[in-house]
């Protein structure tokens, strides 16, 4: 078995031309956001085309009052609610950030974007939207047109993805290989996805490249395909050497198994002897990029800080076991059938008519946004039981 990273996973995705992809509209667009209002704009003149509901899960910088009201004026139905005041258990928890959070507590990313995107597919499921799109507040969409193209596509493909011709969304250490001279591909992300309602029987577990995990079904990747165009706002990936400690273990994981899916293989290959071959093979990948980035002419300052941050992804590598990454996608698969048992047991608690409203109402935070629907503004309130979740950022 060849255990390495490659550079492109385009071959297990299904590329279709938008012009060539039939027509439908979405039901809503889902926005983990977690800036200003101002970085609303993309989202809401989506939704106001597809003339979708909008659905805005607030915290860190983003106001949820704010957000509901800047949306409600553009004439947009709206429900905005303040995930950091969200109760606990709403979405349930994982082995996976227990695995992290206490045992291998290095690894644990204390950030929302999984917590919004899991309480997306919750209300999706429960509302009774067929075809939703996750999109980020970093996000622009040169073609809203394309909407319809990914929606009417989820049809024969339960997730599908905007090609991102913007700031390439890869890990520190991809964009450093690129940077470097590498050929380094994109895959889609949460940024920018169409999802059918056939996939919301699967989640976002807390980890870098979350994404990547969610279109998996528990053991193989499910069809999947790109179409459109979206751009990502540029950032800096070397700003700081923590970015890349962070992902490491994500993009260890992710880039692992889709390399054994690449060569038609599953995630009951990726046992301890695979590891044992991989995790070499990362470090030296990294260990050459590092090599790489010394002996190009780029400028000195942004060179250091590149190779500060490859320094400290091959710092985190070292760290991680082929039991840890055994044990890790053991509890994500347990994750995947508690994840099903949640959805089961709301939608069998689901009395109420199809919905927003309905679906707040089950999930018991409806004193956390006020109804939404034709244009009214959806704002949060006080929390009536529970705790608080306080998350740090959300990064990439």
């Amino acid at each position: 078995m060849n255990a390495r990273q490659h550079q492109s996973h385009r071959d297990l995705l299904t590329a279709i031309v938008p012009d060539d992809a039939p027509r439908a509209p979405l039901d809503a667009i889902i926005v983990p956001n977690g800036r200003p209002a101002a970085y609303l704009e993309q989202a809401i003149t989506a939704a106001k085309h597809q003339d979708a509901h909008l659905l805005l899960l607030c915290s860190l910088r983003a106001d949820v009052s704010t957000a509901a009201l800047t949306a409600k004026r553009a004439g947009v139905r709206v429900t905005a609610v303040d995930v950091d005041l969200l109760p606990e258990r709403v979405v349930p928890p994982f082995a996976t950030d227990k695995l992290l959070q206490f045992h291998f507590t290095r690894f644990h990313r204390p950030v929302d974007t999984s917590l919004k995107r899991n309480l997306g597919l919750l209300v999706a499921s429960l509302a009774g939207w067929q075809r939703i799109l996750f999109l980020d507040d970093d996000i622009v969409l040169p073609d809203p047109g394309d909407l319809t193209a990914a929606a009417g596509l989820l049809d024969d493909y339960p997730v599908v993805g905007l090609a991102n011709a913007g700031m390439p969304d890869n890990s520190v250490v991809c964009h450093a290989f690129r940077d470097a001279g590498g050929d380094q591909d994109t895959f889609i992300g949460g940024g920018a996805m169409a999802v059918g309602e056939p996939a919301f029987s699967s989640f976002f577990p807390n980890i870098y490249n979350e994404d990547w995990f969610f279109l998996l079904d528990g053991r193989r990747l499910r069809p999947s395909a790109v179409t459109g165009t979206a751009f990502q706002y540029d950032y800096d990936p070397y700003n700081d050497p923590r970015r890349a400690r962070g992902e490491e273990l994500g993009d260890t994981l992710a880039e692992g198994v889709f390399g054994l899916l690449d060569i038609g293989l599953g995630l009951a290959d990726a046992d301890e002897k695979y590891w044992r071959a991989f995790l070499p093979e990362r470090r030296h990948m990294i260990g050459m990029t590092i090599e790489g980035v010394q002996a190009t002419d780029i400028e000195p300052p942004q060179k250091a800080r590149m190779v500060a941050a490859l320094k400290a992804a091959i710092g985190r590598s070292h760290l991680i076991t082929p039991e840890l990454c055994v044990g890790y996608l053991r509890a994500w698969q347990e994750d995947c059938v508690r994840w099903h048992k949640h959805l089961r047991e709301l939608r069998r608690d689901h009395r109420g008519g199809l919905g927003i409203d309905d679906a707040l109402t089950t999930l018991g935070i409806g004193h956390l946004a006020q109804p939404g629907v034709d244009g009214r503004i959806s704002a949060g309130a006080k929390i009536s039981s529970g705790g608080r979740r306080r998350l740090a950022p959300a990064g990439r």
